[in-house]
């Protein structure tokens, strides 16, 4: 058997990190940073704040300097990009992404295809392009309780749950009456008795939801209705739901598919031209 590469800590380092798994995500993006080494390799140079949405220039150690782009509505997820040219274009190269749950956290990098404009003084002035296109994940790392996922492993598990996110993300916005523009909390209390019956309270249980003849099937120590599955999802989810994975995926990465869901809000949140002003 392929031995899987796995990262073991000591056991109170562990009880440290779990620890930090219940507070912010700032405090787990510096503990992430802090344990790869990469807080070392840049600093901020200027911070630009407009509305919800914040900038900030940081500087490597080869000066090279790059923008991040962060939304408060979405603090799952950082945009990143080149300084502006001469003509106040830049382009958007990648989305940083980290968050957590009980179980631990996924962090990754995506590339993305993307561009805008930045005018940069005292003021800074924002506009993107509606036109962005995420490609694919080119790095990450997962994190249960004690134990990092790293390198291709940690590559093909988070890759294999984008395309499992996605597929339900497209169900959810073809439902009937799907809400945009949700909080998180709006969000996970609309869609989990919808997609998980079998756990949620009687009164939240989607109507007609188990129909005479229902058969039922044990995974992840939950008796899953395969009839609401067959008639409710497409052919390609019905395994993942009958097997749990839709479950855990929902656990482990809620703020994935809430990011993914609420994508295209993202873009027309930032194609809008925004003024930031200078803050540091």
């Amino acid at each position: 058997m392929r031995k899987k590469s796995r990262i073991k800590f000591y056991p109170l380092y562990s009880l440290w990190l779990v620890f930090f798994f219940t507070s912010c995500l700032s405090v787990m993006e510096w503990t992430g940073r802090l344990l790869d080494g990469s807080i070392a390799n840049e600093k901020k140079v200027a911070q630009y704040k407009g509305g919800n949405i914040e900038l900030t220039i940081i500087e490597n150690r080869e000066e090279e300097r790059s923008i991040l782009i962060s939304i408060s509505n979405y603090p799952m997820m950082k945009l990143k990009g080149s300084m502006p040219d001469e003509n106040n274009n830049f382009f958007i190269v990648s989305l940083e992404y980290l968050a957590g749950s009980f179980h631990g956290w996924n962090e990754y990098t995506m590339d993305i295809l993307g561009e805008g404009e930045l005018i940069l003084d005292e003021e800074a002035v924002l506009s993107v392009s509606n036109d962005i296109e995420l490609v694919q994940i080119s790095k990450g790392r997962i994190h249960r309780f004690d134990t990092r996922i790293t390198g291709a492993e940690a590559l093909t598990n988070l890759r294999n749950r984008r395309e499992r996110i996605a597929a339900t993300v497209e169900w959810m916005a073809s439902a009937e009456g799907a809400p945009r523009g949700q909080t998180i909390d709006e969000f996970e209390k609309y869609w989990k008795p919808l997609l998980f019956p079998e756990i949620a309270f009687n009164s939240q249980r989607p109507a007609l939801w188990l129909q005479e003849g229902d058969v039922y099937i044990t995974a992840e120590d939950i008796k899953w209705n395969t009839g609401y599955t067959e008639r409710t999802f497409p052919s390609e989810l019905v395994p993942v739901r009958d097997s749990g994975t839709m479950l855990r995926d929902f656990e482990e990465a809620l703020s994935w598919i809430y990011l993914e869901y609420e994508w295209e809000n993202i873009v027309n949140i930032l194609s809008r031209k925004v003024k930031l002003q200078k803050i540091m």
